[in-house]
Parts: structure tokens; C-alpha cells; sequence
């Protein structure tokens, strides 16, 4: 029988009333691996290529034959929008065969929630977030819920596989297993994998099943693909008179603004940009654009920090075909959800990985038509007496680097492993104590330590970590001798923020009388304006204690401040950045500015030798270092030349990571060469690049953690001793 024969007969219909003529190699794929094996699956596979389709075919088919006695599965999506999407989409696939698809997030309310747990069948759709509180308030249901779950599926598995919300999400997959008795298959979707096979084994940790990778032929890429460059405040390329006063709207709506703004008129985009600060800045700018030129908004916003109805609003007016708008946005429009017929999407800036931009670029293209990205690089003007390094257009270098990566390499970031997740380690002993109750310690350390993403912590780290969590009121130990929450530790589970693993700032709660805009962190005082929603406000009253701010809609333009989030750069990106510079190759997607700015950098990277040696003499005592290092193995270099060789004499030390380092030295280049590879050639404890009374925080619950956790933590799993060696040693 083929795959299609093999599917229930309501998928038949529905595959009918589309017009599908035939399946895609994915579907045929998954169907082979869930019809035929018992093994978990990986489906690498291009953007809109039918993945979840492909794996939701067989699991309904499975699910239709032999109803479960609970959820028979459940997908895993790491954006409460992805979830809304595939939630409708399911819906309408599923009613006929009357199987009940629920979706589970801080949105949905709780009458939807409550018949689904009264009830418990079909899918449930739900993040990591609110998977973490179900398990934390409802751990006397759990059994009942999911005795007979047959499915997990992760989608856009990739973006869980570097950090500690990946972890978080297998450790919450393994503690609903053990609680409810169910030994679910693995699915994992992903357009954006490097390395496979190591997303794989990460996605069957702990399962004693392996996972089955199909190799499915793609049809071919299409792609449209351009770049141009831009001078902040370049206002040659601008229609408009010169700007003079500081208020005036359109200050700052300079050439790459006006670029964008023609560009989308008539068409439906999306505005991609880095941080929710620049998303507030540039929506301004181009509303002001639509407003100098009398044209209707035609720009909408998206981000994490609006509330859930100016972002759900957006979602839904980009699904109507009729309306050409764009939407300015962050991440949060990068994975999945489909908002229809999507003609443009526009990259402020580089993204910081090759990951980042297919997703956004593949978030065109559907329909048949080609994906379609143009890249916008805004570079501030070298100042007359900066250094050589300071002038190179790095933003625009990245771009390049990212696009060649995957064209001629097809590479892109492989998962983070080996980590050493203390600050995991702290969330989910303190969720597996909520929610179980007492425990006694060899209890609680058995459940923890069992799951997978702790396999490389120590019984040792452990006892270190519960003693510290003892003395700091985080436990409290029992006339018995269990473990329970102590009152510290109440402080944290009992928030709503501490279902998240991800680092958060302290949030107020933008309001116009009853509306409620969305968030900012650390908000400026009564009589300052702020932006938000897109829009103007002026604040008028702070409440501190309920953490809102009053304002009221004012003209002008400010800059929007929500925290700041590092990029995680590789060190293949920096590779291949170097390479463009040193190379005479031409890329067809450069416009004239971006050509004309790339040969200028060529230029001076010829005249001086930056790619030629990694060390360069800028004048009297100054140097600067490029290394060609991703972030960490960066991170890690500048530590090591600042703790470990003291010999060279180095001050005045700068840095813009991952690029360069600038110092003053009066050792000779030699000199420095040979103290670094001295030192890298000694055994090296990671310990010794903390600084002297140094308390790193660099994960979200490390500030709960003993200091020799949070050192040993950030010494081992964030610093890339292994990469800064590896290049000293080359050098």
C-alpha cells in the first residue's frame, strides 16, 4: 500500500479538497518511519516544505484507529503564535474525525483549559512555558492526562538545541513520562539544522529508542536575494529637506528607512529586525514616512514585549489577502506561523546566525513563488579619526558571510552540547519539589540527576548545590528529614515568570487609560516620552508597586529601551567573514552602495594585512588583535590575554566582540606570539579565567546558585577554551 492508501480516510478527503495531486517526499518519509518502525523521527526539511503535515498525516491516522484512553499527542512549539497558527489549522483537519485539538498558553483562557482537563483527548498543543506550570499545579492529573500518550512533537527543534530552554523542554518531556507511565515516540521538525545526527541523539536522550533521519531530496532553491548599505543619517539618498529640529518626527528616517519604505509599498513584508528596541525605533520611523507623505499606516508590530492582542491583531490582518501591509518585527514572527502570502521580507542589519536567516527569509516564498530577502546594512559614518578596525562595515561583512555559508557550504550552527546547566539544575529541583512535595534528598537527587541534560553534573555539584539552596532559605528541611520549598523558594516558583528558564528583566505594564500597550523595562520618570506599540507616549504616572505606567499618545520620535540580549556568534561566521574580506569575489546580490562600501573595506584590509595576520600595529604602543573567534571562543581569548599573560604589559584594553581587540603593548609582535602559545601549551583549569572576585550571572537562575557553581558554570560551559586553544596554536 502506498503512504497516501495508508492514511485515514477524513486525511484522504482533506488531501482531496486541496488539490494535491501527489504527496511530497517529506510525507511519504514520515509516514514510512511512523507506519513502519517504532523509532523516533527527525524531519530536516526546507521551509514550507509540509513538515508538520507530514508528521501529523500518520500520527492522526494512528491515533484514528485506536483512540487513546488520554492525549494521544502533544507538539511542543517554542512561540505561543505558532501554536494559535497550527492550532486553527489542526482544528479544521481534525473535527471530522472528531478528534479534540487543544492549545495550552498564558493566552488561552481557562474555560478552554478546564474542558480539556475534564475531558482529556485527541492533541494538545502547548510551550515549554506552560508544559513546566502544568506539571508544577496539576502533578496529581498527570497520569490521568497522559497515561496513554503515543506521540511528543517538537517543532522548530533546532531553536530549543542551544541553550537551557532546549533542556528544559527534555526534562519536561522525561518527568511527564515517569509520572504518567507513557513511553512516547520523538518528532522533531526543523527547516535549520546543522549536524543532523547530533540533533538527533539529543532528541532521543533517554527514550532507549533511536531516531530515524530520512534524507528527502529538496525540489531546488529559489531565491531573490539583494543588499544595500547605507550611512546613518545619509540624507543624499533622502527626498526630503534637511532636518534641523531634534523633535521633528522624521529625524532619523534616513536613506536605509526610506529604502524599506518604497520598497514594501504595494507589497506584503516583513521587517526583521535584532532587538525589540530597534523593532519600536524603526516602525516609527516609517509611520512618520507614511505621515510626511500622506499615505495611510501601512506598517503594523510585532514583538515580545506587546501584549497579546496588538500581537495576535497583527497575525490576523497579515492572513488577509487583500491588505498589503508590512510588519516590523523581531524573532518572533521568524519560525513557522504561516500569515499567507508573504511577497518580501527586509533583514536590518545582520542577524547574529545562518539559522536566523533562512528562517526569516523562508517565512516568503510559499505558494510556489521564490523566497525573497533584502538585506538593509545601516553603518554610523567612520569617524574621521577612528582606528582601522573601527572603520571596517562589519554588520555588512556578517550578512555576506551568513548568505555564503550556507550557499557554498550549506552549513549551518550545529546544537550546543556538553554544557554544564546549573542554572537548570537550580529551576527544575525547585520545580520537581512544588510540584512533588516532600522529598528526601536521595528522592529528589534520583529524580533530578536522572534526567538527561544533568548526565555530566556530579552527586558532589549536587550536595553543593542543595546545601547552598538549605542555607539561603531556597529548601527547608523537615523534622523528618525531606526536603520541602522554603519561604525564599516561594518567592520564586509561586511568580508566573518562573516557568521560564530564559533570562527576563523586570517588567512594568504600559497602559493608556484602559488599553493595555505592552511592557518596557526600567521605564523613564513622569514627563519623559517613551515608544511602544509603534507609537509616541508620554509618560504620566509610574505605580511601582503594581509596576504600570500611565501615559498618554504624543508626536515625536524617542528611542524604545527593552534590555539588551547577546548574539551567539560562530566562529565559522567570523571564518567566512575574513574570507569575503580577503578574497576579489563579486556577489551578485550587492547593490551599488553595498559593492561600492565592500571594495572599500577590501581596500584597506589589503593595504593593512588584517587578514594576512592576526596582529596588527596601529601606531606607537597600540595593536589590535582580530582572531577570527566566535563569541565564547572570543570571551575566553580575552581573558586568557589579560589573567595569563601579565608578562606583555598590556593595557588600555578594548574590545568589540567578536570582531577585534584593541591595546596598548610595548612587547614586540614576536613577544606576544610566543607568551600566548606558552601559556595555551601549559594545562590550563578553566577555573583560572574568573577574575578575582568575579560572580559571573550569565544564566537566568545563576544568582541562586552557590559561587562555585556559578564559576564553575560559566568557567565551563559558556567559555570555548577548546576553540581560543586551537587557534593560538595555529598561530
Amino acid at each position: 500500500m502506498s503512504i497516501f492508501d495508508r492514511y485515514a480516510p477524513f486525511i484522504q478527503d482533506h488531501i482531496y479538497q486541496n488539490g494535491w495531486e501527489s504527496l511530497r517526499g517529506v510525507q511519504v518519509a514520515a509516514g514510512e518511519v511512523i507506519f513502519d518502525t517504532d523509532e523516533n523521527l527527525l524531519l530536516a526539511a526546507s521551509t514550507a516544505s509540509g513538515k508538520t503535515e507530514a508528521a501529523f498525516f500518520p500520527i492522526l491516522t494512528v491515533l484514528n484507529e485506536q483512540m487513546p484512553k488520554s492525549i494521544g499527542a502533544i507538539y511542543i512549539a517554542p512561540l505561543k503564535a505558532l501554536i494559535n497558527d497550527q492550532f486553527e489549522r489542526l482544528n479544521d483537519l481534525c473535527r471530522e474525525a472528531d478528534i479534540p485539538v487543544w492549545h495550552w498558553h498564558g493566552d488561552v483562557s481557562q474555560s478552554h483549559k478546564s474542558k480539556m482537563i475534564s475531558k482529556p483527548r485527541g492533541i494538545l498543543q502547548i510551550t515549554p512555558e506552560s508544559l513546566e506550570a502544568m506539571l508544577m499545579h496539576r502533578h496529581g492529573d498527570i497520569a490521568r492526562l497522559f497515561g496513554d500518550l503515543r506521540f511528543v512533537v517538537i517543532d522548530e527543534v533546532h531553536s530549543l538545541l542551544r541553550g537551557d530552554r532546549g533542556g528544559q523542554t527534555i526534562c519536561l518531556i522525561e518527568r511527564l513520562c515517569a509520572l504518567a507511565g507513557a513511553d512516547p515516540r520523538r518528532i522533531g521538525l526543523s527547516a535549520t539544522l546543522g549536524e543532523p545526527e547530533a540533533a538527533g541523539e539529543l532528541l532521543s536522550r533517554g527514550t532507549g529508542r533511536r531516531t530515524v533521519i530520512p534524507r528527502i531530496e529538496s525540489s531546488g532553491m529559489r531565491w531573490r536575494l539583494s543588499m544595500e548599505h547605507f550611512f546613518v543619517d545619509d540624507e543624499s539618498k533622502v527626498n526630503m529637506p534637511a532636518l534641523q529640529d531634534e523633535s521633528d518626527p522624521l529625524k532619523g528616517a534616513d536613506g536605509a528607512y526610506r529604502y524599506i519604505f518604497d520598497k514594501t509599498r504595494g507589497k506584503k513584508s516583513l521587517v526583521f529586525v535584532n532587538s525589540r528596541e530597534e523593532c519600536e525605533g524603526v516602525t516609527t520611523s516609517l509611520r512618520s514616512l507614511c505621515e510626511y507623505n500622506g499615505e495611510p499606516d501601512r506598517f503594523l508590530i510585532h514583538h515580545g514585549n506587546l501584549s497579546a492582542s496588538f500581537r495576535e491583531s497583527a497575525e490576523e490582518i497579515m492572513k488577509d489577502e487583500d491588505r498589503y501591509l508590512s510588519t516590523v518585527t523581531t524573532s518572533t514572527l521568524e519560525l513557522g506561523i504561516d500569515i499567507g502570502k508573504l511577497e518580501r521580507a527586509f533583514q536590518l542589519n545582520a542577524p547574529a546566525t545562518v539559522s536566523s536567516f533562512l528562517q526569516r527569509m523562508g517565512r516568503t516564498g510559499r505558494r510556489g513563488q521564490p523566497q525573497e530577502m533584502h538585506f538593509v546594512i545601516r553603518e554610523e559614518k567612520p569617524e574621521a579619526r577612528a582606528m582601522l578596525p573601527q572603520t571596517v562595515p562589519w554588520q555588512l561583512l556578517q550578512a555576506i558571510a551568513l548568505i555564503e555559508l550556507y550557499l557554498k557550504k550549506r552549513w549551518v550552527e550545529p546544537p550546543i552540547r556538553g554544557r554544564l546547566p546549573y542554572s537548570l539544575l537550580y529551576h527544575q529541583t525547585m520545580s520537581v519539589l512544588a510540584s512533588s512535595g516532600e522529598l528526601r534528598p536521595a528522592a529528589l537527587a534520583a529524580t533530578v540527576l536522572k534526567l538527561s541534560p544533568f548526565e555530566r553534573v556530579s552527586k558532589e555539584d549536587y550536595l553543593c548545590l542543595l546545601r547552598h539552596l538549605l542555607a539561603t532559605g531556597q529548601l527547608h528541611k523537615t523534622e523528618e528529614g525531606g526536603l520541602i520549598v522554603g519561604l525564599n523558594g516561594e518567592r520564586q516558583v509561586n511568580s508566573f515568570k518562573f516557568y521560564a528558564v530564559f533570562k527576563d528583566n523586570e517588567e512594568y505594564t504600559v497602559r493608556c487609560q484602559s488599553q493595555e500597550l505592552g511592557t518596557v523595562v526600567q521605564p523613564p520618570p513622569a514627563g519623559e516620552k517613551l515608544a511602544i506599540a509603534g507609537k509616541v507616549w508620554l509618560v504620566e504616572e509610574i505605580d511601582h508597586k503594581k509596576r504600570s505606567v500611565y501615559v498618554t499618545e504624543v508626536k515625536g520620535k524617542v528611542p524604545a529601551f527593552f534590555g539588551l540580549c547577546p548574539g551567539d556568534i560562530h566562529t565559522e561566521v567570523l571564518l567566512m567573514i575574513k574570507q569575503v574580506l580577503a578574497s576579489g569575489e563579486e556577489y551578485p546580490y550587492l547593490g551599488k552602495s553595498a559593492a561600492e562600501r565592500l571594495r572599500q573595506a577590501r581596500q584597506s584590509a589589503k593595504g593593512s594585512g588584517m587578514t594576512e595576520t592576526p596582529l596588527m600595529h596601529l601606531g606607537g604602543d597600540m595593536w589590535c588583535l582580530l582572531p577570527w573567534l566566535g563569541t565564547y571562543s572570543f570571551l575566553a581569548l580575552e581573558r586568557f590575554i589579560k589573567l595569563k599573560c601579565a608578562s606583555l604589559g598590556i593595557s588600555g584594553f578594548e574590545s568589540s566582540r567578536p570582531y577585534f581587540m584593541i591595546f596598548k603593548m610595548k612587547a614586540s609582535r614576536e613577544e606576544f606570539f610566543e607568551a600566548l602559545k606558552l601559556e595555551a601549551a601549559k594545562e590550563l583549569d578553566p577555573m583560572e579565567l574568573i577574575y578575582q572576585n568575579e560572580l559571573p550571572l550569565f544564566d537566568k537562575y545563576d544568582e541562586f546558585l552557590p559561587p562555585e557553581l556559578v564559576k564553575k558554570g560559566f568557567a565551563c560551559s559558556v567559555l570555548d577554551i577548546q576553540g581560543m586553544k586551537k587557534r593560538i596554536n595555529e598561530w
